[in-house]
């Protein structure tokens, strides 16, 4: 992800400092060439020791030492991206006000190279009208400033003020300066989870999805530059929202139906990642059931199949469905292929361990109409969804 980036990190005395130990040890892994920077106080909260260590590369702290006085003002220019996390409020009004009495801002003031910062501090700082003011102040001079997070804090007290977590850092990073976005401009269609098929006021025929493939696809679409719609069943959870993601909640395969129908004509990307029911109960009884007979009979409709009406009022759009399959994988997959009309197939088994409904990983082969045939080890449903994404990419976007 981050292969060959070189990120210089200046870290503050705040006890969030301790999570600056996990955002290099993830930058390092992503392969960014990390570089450190300590404020006098941040080694009351962390040692030099432990970063040196894990970035592989010294820590510079103190100003007037031989070899970083004579680094300030290469640093700045030699990084890619320099990031101070956590940003403490002392330090928030020294940048502010251009003083200079370490080395940290003394490289900061020297940088050339984009800044970004993730504040740190208790809520009453925070929300402090000289806060607000030093962060509009580095705001305006064209520094980033990462949202802070809400929850517990060093005082005890729950609220806002924690810097944001390791990962959300990073994905930032990728965000705003790293990530190429081959699907920017493009408007894409997902479906996720499960259907609800209401017999009564109380039972439903659905099955086990759990919808996480379906999400970690909508992401990554995202991250990849596209605006994404995802129409998804009743799920567990809290559902992804904004930051270009619209997320419709349906609960029956003809909501589901009529959700993907308003959307699909505008969209240049739909992927069915949806277990749609085949089925519907022909009456949904206005009260509950009661258990009188030995045997209750159900008559069951057909539900609209989405991929298909998909497929035949395609227009251009890369049109990309699942099938789950038990037996005869590969031949059921290819003949629903060419039956939908789809460009893409994805097909998983419930005979793969770890694999289909519930789990958070999944292991998948892709076909497509030309005859490709993509095959993917087991992995974590975000990195199956990359893999998706990614082969959709190859073959309609590179």
């Amino acid at each position: 992800m981050l292969q060959g980036k070189k990120i210089l990190l200046g870290i503050t005395g705040s006890i969030a400092a301790y999570k600056s130990v996990f955002l290099v040890r993830l930058l390092v892994k992503a392969g960014a060439d990390v570089k450190v920077i300590m404020t006098p106080s941040a080694k009351d909260f962390i040692s030099p020791l432990t970063l040196s260590t894990l970035s592989k590369n010294p820590v510079l702290t103190d100003l007037f030492d031989e070899q970083s006085w004579s680094n300030h003002v290469m640093l700045g220019r030699w990084a890619d991206v320099m990031l101070v996390a956590p940003l403490s409020c002392n330090t928030l009004a020294k940048m502010a006000h251009g003083q200079c009495d370490n080395l940290l801002l003394a490289v900061y003031l020297s940088a050339t190279c984009p800044v970004v910062t993730a504040p740190a501090m208790d809520e009453d700082m925070w929300h402090h009208p000289a806060t607000k003011i030093n962060l509009q102040k580095i705001e305006s001079f064209g520094n980033r400033i990462i949202p802070v997070e809400k929850g517990e804090l060093a005082s005890g007290l729950l609220g806002e003020g924690r810097m944001a977590e390791p990962e959300q850092i990073i994905q930032y990073l990728l965000d705003n300066f790293f990530l190429t976005r081959p699907l920017t401009g493009k408007k894409a269609l997902v479906t996720a989870g499960p259907t609800y098929e209401p017999i009564d006021p109380v039972r439903f025929i659905g099955n086990h999805s759990s919808g996480k493939m379906g999400i970690a696809i909508a992401r990554e679409l995202q991250q990849q530059g596209a605006d994404v719609t995802l129409v998804a069943g009743p799920l567990q959870g809290e559902l992804p929202g904004g930051n270009g993601i619209v997320t419709k909640n349906v609960k029956t395969a003809a909501e589901m139906f009529a959700a993907c129908m308003e959307v699909y004509e505008k969209t240049d990307i739909a992927v069915m990642a949806a277990a749609v029911a085949d089925y519907t109960p022909a009456v949904t009884a206005t009260e509950k059931i009661k258990k009188k007979e030995d045997e209750l009979v159900i008559e069951l409709t057909k539900t609209k199949d989405i991929l298909k009406e998909l497929g035949e009022k395609k227009k251009g759009q890369v049109l990309v469905g699942f099938a789950l399959e038990t037996n005869n994988e590969q031949e059921n997959a290819k003949e629903k292929l060419a039956r939908k009309n789809a460009d893409l197939i994805v097909l998983n088994s419930l005979n793969d361990s770890g694999a289909g409904f519930g789990h958070d990983t999944n292991k998948v082969t892709i076909f497509g109409k030309e005859g490709q045939e993509f095959k993917f080890e087991m992995k974590s449903k975000q990195a199956v969804a990359k893999d998706i994404v990614d082969t959709i990419i190859r073959l309609y976007y590179a």
